[in-house]
């Protein structure tokens, strides 16, 4: 048994001691109610009640005796072959993590070659598979789809799209799997304390007017200058985003908070802050590679 599985020496001595105690007292109740001086005939005259009523002449059946003594012998003998005496492992050394890693360790060596060559599978191969792409959504289903919901398309304003093909961060699988990987970490700041309420008012309206056109920003706008000043270095001198930054294009349809004038003024006036965790721990390579290609297939697409 892995020493992990131990409990500490304090907790250990506890337990030893009160299973002990505890075997200890059934024997002794076994003892004292079938062999002890309470189960011996009374000495001396008789109390008799209605006649033939007498105190003591009725032990307990032996049955209970047989029942609770094989109680006890079982308990002895578990005790023996399995941990329940403080640190001591039993002489089966059984334990429930050691039959988890058994378990674990022959599923890996049944599983771990066709896990490794999905892991390196051209991901054309993969989604062409349609059991592969049922296991995928299976993964998706458990770790993605409580921010993203279940058919990836983002929900509550605050998780975004995944289906769309618009990405924040670089839509190309080596950017998506960096993601999942890695997670991201998205900043904008909030400009009140800088632009003042007017200038926030002049880049709500510039930010909804570039909105869904895909066309670059009108130079004759209002809020053109305070944009060249302040949002350019992140959202590029046309608005189509940099996605090693994790700016968006503010160009495009795609939105995660909104894109009505309300939503647009809080982000610019107070900012917003994202996080996307890394599931690089969690997720194997096979996982991975699944979810990257489940999500690049070709129906995703918008």
């Amino acid at each position: 048994m892995p020493a992990a599985d131990l409990p500490s020496d304090f907790w250990a001595g506890w337990i030893l001691i009160v299973t002990a105690v505890s075997v200890a007292g059934l024997a002794w109740l076994i003892y004292s109610v079938y062999f002890g001086a309470a189960a011996q005939e009374p000495e001396g005259d008789e109390t008799v009640w209605d006649g033939n009523l007498r105190e003591g002449s009725h032990p307990a059946p032996m049955w209970w005796f047989w029942t609770m003594f094989a109680s006890l012998a079982f308990s002895v003998l578990y005790l023996i072959l399995y941990p329940g005496l403080g640190s001591y492992a039993g002489a089966l050394r059984w334990s429930q993590g050691g039959e988890l890693e058994d378990r674990m360790a022959a599923y890996e060596a049944e599983f771990d070659s066709i896990r490794d060559l999905i892991a390196v599978a051209p991901l054309e191969a993969l989604r062409a598979d349609a059991g592969l792409m049922a296991s995928a959504k299976r993964v998706f289903d458990r770790e993605c789809a409580v921010c993203h919901g279940e058919d990836g398309a983002g929900q509550a304003q605050l998780f975004p799209n995944l289906v769309d093909g618009a990405w924040q961060w670089g839509g190309a699988p080596a950017d998506i799997e960096r993601s999942i990987r890695d997670g991201r970490r998205a900043v904008m700041v909030g400009w009140r304390a800088v632009l003042g309420e007017a200038g926030v008012a002049r880049l709500t309206a510039l930010t909804a007017a570039m909105h869904g056109t895909g066309q670059p920003i009108d130079s004759t706008h209002a809020g053109h200058a305070e944009y060249m000043q302040y949002c350019v270095a992140c959202h590029g001198p046309d608005g189509s985003g940099n996605p090693l930054l994790g700016a968006p294009s503010l160009v495009d349809a795609a939105t995660l908070y909104g894109a009505d004038l309300a939503a647009i003024e809080h982000t610019i006036a107070v900012g917003r802050g994202g996080e996307m965790p890394a599931f690089d721990g969690r997720l194997d390579d096979m996982h991975v590679r699944l979810l990257v290609a489940w999500l690049t297939r070709s129906d995703h697409a918008p």
